[in-house]
C-alpha cells in the first residue's frame, strides 16, 4: 500500500523520524568525488565473496575459517552465520536466497542439543536474527501462514531458542548467568559472575517476543534484569563491568561505555524507543549525566572506578565506537560528531580500530592490536549520516571498504586482522561481519533502501486482532544489527488500557440498547411503537447515509484526542486524526 494521508504521516512520524532522518539529497559527497553507487556495489560484492565461501566451505558450522577454507562451531552449533546473514540478504534485495535459507533453517536447526551456549550471544544473534527474519518474511515474498505476524515457523524457532535461555534468569537477583546448557539448563558449577552487557541486553528481543506471542515471561525477565542493574549502580551513578548475579556484588568495578557494558546502555535507549517507555529512557539519561561527569575527557571516554570516579584505564576500545550512533538517537548530534571524529582519527592511523588504543600515548595496547572486522564505527557513521548528511561520514565508509578489501580479503572470505601494525591475519570470520559490518556499510551507501523508509510506503496487514500497519520504517536495530519493526508489537495483542476502552464502549452500547428497548416498550404501551422506532432509527443515521445501508464505511471508533501511542494501534488499527 502506498501514499498514506497527511494524518497518517503525523501519527507515524514520531516513530519514523528516529531511524529514518531525511535531509535534502544534495550533499558535499559529489563535490568530493565519492561515487556512492560504486561503493555500494563493492560492498555487495564483499558480502557475496564472504557468504558464498561460507556456504561452500563452512556450512552447517557456525563460522567460516577463511585461511583454511573450512568451518567451526563457536557459539552453539546453530549454523550461526546463516541466521546472522539472513536479513542482510533482503536488505541487499536477494529475496530468492532469503526464501531458500528460511527453508534450510526450518529443516536444519535444532535447539535440543547438549551444548553450553552464551545467553547473551544466543539472544542477540539467534533470537534476534530469527525475529527479524520472521517480521521481514512477507516483504521477502515468503508465503506466510494465517495469523502472521502473530505466528509463523521462524517466530516459533525464536521462541524455542529464548525458552532455552530462561533458566539462566532463575537467580535471587533476576540477573542471568552468562552460560546455559540448551538441554539441561544452568550447569551446577556455572560461575555466577556475568558482565553488565550480558545482563542488560535482552529487552529488545524479549519484549518483541512477548508482544508477538502473548507470553509476558520474556519481557518480564528482561525488565527485572535491567532494574536489578539500575538498583545496584554506585552512589555516583555508574555501573561496573562484571557482577555476581547471586549476591549482586560488583566483581569488576571499572566503569565505562565499552566492552562488558556497551549494549546495556544501547538497550535502555532502544528499548525506550521500541516500547515508548519513559522509565527506560530516564534511566539512560541519568546514566548519561554520570558518564559525562566522570568518564568524558575532550570528547573521549575513559574507564574510571565506579565508586570514586578516578581514572583506571585511559584507553579507547573499538567496541565504544557505537556511542556516537547512540547519541544521535537521543538527538545529541553535535557531541556525537565530535566523538566520532576522534575515533575516525584512530581508524585513519591504522586502517581499522584496534581493540584497545592508549589515548595519551596515541598507540595500540599490547596484545590488543587486532581488528576482528567490527562494525561499531561504521554503525555510528550510518546513523550520523542519516541525521547530518556530512560527507565525512561517507569517507569513513570509503576507507572501511578500501582497508578491509586490501588487508583482510583472502581467497575464501575475509579474515580477522590479528595485528593492525603488520596486517597479520587470524583464521576466523565472525558472523557479525555479514550481520553488521556489511549491512551498515551497505545502508550507508544506499539512501533509498527500504530500511530508511520515512513512512511514505507501508503495508496494512490483517491479524486475528484486527488490522495493523507494518513496514512503515522506524526499524530498531538490535545490537547484532537485526532490524525489528516497532509497529509489529501492536499487531498481536490488546493492551489493558485498550481493553478497558473497548469495555467502556460496549457498556455504553448496551446501555443505549437497553434505553432504546425501554423507550419502545413505553411507546408501545401508548400505541406509538412504530413512530418511536422510526424516530430512533432516524436518529442513528449519519448524514448522507441511507437507512438500509448494509455497512457503514465510517469506523465506529474515532480517537482524535488520544495520545500518539493509542492512535497508532488501538485494537490493531490505525486511526486518522479528524481534527
Amino acid at each position: 500500500m502506498r501514499g498514506p494521508g497527511a494524518a497518517m504521516r503525523r501519527f507515524l512520524g514520531p516513530l519514523l523520524c528516529l531511524l529514518a532522518l531525511r535531509l535534502p539529497a544534495s550533499s558535499g559527497a559529489a563535490a568530493r568525488g565519492l561515487d556512492v553507487a560504486s561503493y555500494r556495489e563493492r560492498v555487495r560484492a564483499m558480502f557475496y565473496h564472504a557468504y558464498e565461501h561460507y556456504l561452500e566451505s563452512a556450512f552447517p558450522y557456525d563460522e567460516l575459517r577463511p585461511l583454511t577454507c573450512d568451518g567451526q562451531d563457536t557459539w552453539g552449533s546453530f549454523s550461526l552465520t546463516l541466521i546472522d546473514a539472513l536479513d542482510t540478504l533482503l536488505i541487499l534485495g536477494n529475496v530468492s536466497e532469503f526464501q531458500r535459507v528460511v527453508n534450510v533453517l526450518q529443516e536444519g536447526v535444532d535447539f535440543d542439543i547438549d551444548v553450553n551456549a552464551s545467553v547473551f550471544e544466543t539472544n542477540i544473534r539467534v533470537v534476534g536474527g530469527l525475529l527479524s527474519a520472521h517480521l521481514l518474511s512477507r516483504k521477502a515474498g515468503v508465503d506466510v501462514e494465517a495469523g502472521w505476524p502473530c505466528s509463523g515457523p521462524l517466530l516459533r524457532m525464536a521462541e524455542e531458542a529464548a525458552r532455552k535461555l530462561l533458566p539462566a534468569f532463575q537467580t535471587p537477583t533476576g540477573m542471568p548467568y552468562g552460560t546455559v546448557n540448551l538441554l539441561h539448563g544452568v550447569n551446577p558449577g556455572e560461575t555466577p559472575v556475568t558482565c553488565t552487557a550480558g545482563i542488560g541486553t535482552f529487552i529488545v528481543e524479549f519484549a518483541t517476543l512477548s508482544h508477538l506471542t502473548g507470553d509476558p515471561v520474556f519481557e518480564d525477565v528482561a525488565r527485572k534484569a535491567l532494574k536489578a542493574l539500575w538498583k545496584n549502580r554506585s552512589d555516583i551513578g555508574l555501573v561496573g563491568n562484571h557482577i555476581d548475579v547471586i549476591t549482586a556484588k560488583w566483581v569488576a568495578q571499572d566503569a565505562g561505555i565499552g566492552a562488558g557494558v556497551d549494549s546495556y546502555f544501547e538497550y535502555l535507549v532502544k528499548g525506550a524507543i521500541l516500547l515508548q517507555d519513559k522509565e527506560l529512557m530516564s534511566m539512560f539519561l541519568e546514566y548519561n549525566k554520570a558518564i559525562k561527569n566522570y568518564t568524558k575527557f575532550d570528547d573521549w571516554y575513559l574507564w574510571v572506578q565506579m565508586y570514586k570516579g578516578t581514572v583506571s584505564m585511559p584507553v579507547f576500545q573499538s567496541l565504544e565506537a557505537y556511542w556516537p550512533g547512540l547519541q544521535s538517537l537521543i538527538g545529541d548530534v553535535d557531541n556525537a560528531m565530535r566523538t566520532f571524529l576522534n575515533y575516525y582519527t584512530v581508524w585513519k592511523q591504522f586502517g581499522g580500530l584496534p581493540e584497545f588504543y592508549n589515548i595519551p600515548q596515541g598507540y595500540t595496547v599490547d596484545k590488543r592490536e587486532g581488528y576482528p572486522l567490527r562494525p561499531e564505527l561504521i554503525e555510528s557513521a550510518m546513523y550520523l549520516y542519516r541525521a547530518t548528511r556530512d560527507p565525512t561520514l561517507l569517507e569513513l565508509g570509503r576507507d572501511a571498504v578500501e582497508s578491509i578489501e586490501k588487508i583482510s580479503k583472502v581467497d575464501c572470505g575475509f579474515a580477522t586482522i590479528k595485528d593492525l601494525r603488520d596486517h597479520r591475519l587470524d583464521n576466523r570470520m565472525e558472523s557479525f561481519f555479514l550481520a553488521e559490518t556489511i549491512k551498515y556499510l551497505y545502508l550507508l551507501f544506499d539512501p533509498d533502501n527500504f530500511i530508511h523508509n520515512d513512512g511514505s510506503d507501508f503495508d496494512v496487514v490483517v491479524t486475528p486482532y484486527g488490522e495493523c500497519v507494518l513496514n512503515a520504517g522506524g526499524y530498531i536495530f538490535n545490537t547484532e544489527a537485526h532490524p525489528i519493526d516497532p509497529a509489529a508489537l501492536h499487531c498481536c495483542s490488546k493492551r489493558k488500557e485498550e481493553q478497558w476502552e473497548v469495555e467502556d464502549l460496549m457498556r455504553e452500547f448496551y446501555s443505549r440498547k437497553k434505553t432504546k428497548k425501554l423507550t419502545l416498550k413505553r411507546a408501545a404501551d401508548h400505541g406509538e411503537g412504530e413512530k418511536a422506532k422510526d424516530s430512533q432509527d432516524a436518529s442513528s443515521e449519519k448524514p448522507g447515509e441511507k437507512r438500509n445501508s448494509k455497512k457503514s464505511s465510517h469506523s465506529l471508533l474515532s480517537c482524535p484526542s488520544q495520545s500518539f501511542n493509542s492512535k497508532l494501534a488501538v485494537l490493531g488499527q490505525v486511526f486518522l486524526d479528524n481534527t
